[in-house]
């Protein structure tokens, strides 16, 4: 079973990299692309997030303490939760088509994509990261899942209020529409979407 908590969680995230690296070269020609340092603001966060997830030590007792006893069922139920953001994520990704990127840009034809999983939330890939995080957090079961999940929650907020600046300049009243009726990261079952 060792082998198993071992491997499982990085297998996830691993074939869902090799995944997002490639289907990256399919997209369209980038008309506006956010700044380095832009980029790294948010990507850096992110790396800190992933290094404190599965680096085998970390600074500070406190933080490799245990939420909860060891179990394989908070396991399981962690790499479940990783399992359905990073699918979260990749069916996203697929209805996203060649309007995606890496980093915050707008496209040459840019579309507002509001099928799939952008009828829930208006940045599914972000919401399927951060599921992908906190399964991963539950899994690792320690207080620096915890924090891991908190940094990675402000960096992709950040990215995504850069995002939501630039699409709102390029679709107008059509995005503010979207905005009115979809939530950005959690799905709301109780509002409609009139698209």
């Amino acid at each position: 079973m060792e082998v198993v908590y071992a491997n499982l969680i990085p297998a996830l995230w691993l074939v869902w990299f090799v995944y997002w690296f490639a289907v990256a070269r399919n997209v369209k020609a980038t008309t506006r692309e956010e700044s380095a340092a832009s980029r790294a603001a948010h990507i850096l966060p992110l790396v800190a997030a992933a290094w404190l997830l599965w680096a085998p030590a970390v600074p500070g007792e406190f933080l490799e303490a245990r939420l909860f006893p060891r179990s394989a069922a908070l396991y399981f139920s962690g790499a479940a939760v990783l399992a359905c953001g990073l699918g979260f994520a990749v069916w996203a990704r697929q209805h996203l088509g060649r309007n995606w990127s890496g980093t915050v840009t707008v496209k040459e034809g840019h579309e507002l994509i509001r099928t799939g999983p952008y009828r829930y939330v208006r940045h599914p890939i972000y919401t399927g990261l951060l599921l992908g995080f906190i399964g991963s957090a539950i899994a690792r079961d320690e207080w620096r899942g915890v924090l891991a999940v908190a940094i990675a929650w402000l960096a992709l907020w950040r990215k995504l209020r850069l995002e939501e600046r630039w699409m709102q300049e390029r679709f107008g009243a059509a995005y503010a529409r979207y905005r009115a009726e979809v939530p950005a990261l959690v799905p709301n079952p109780l509002r409609r979407s009139a698209a």
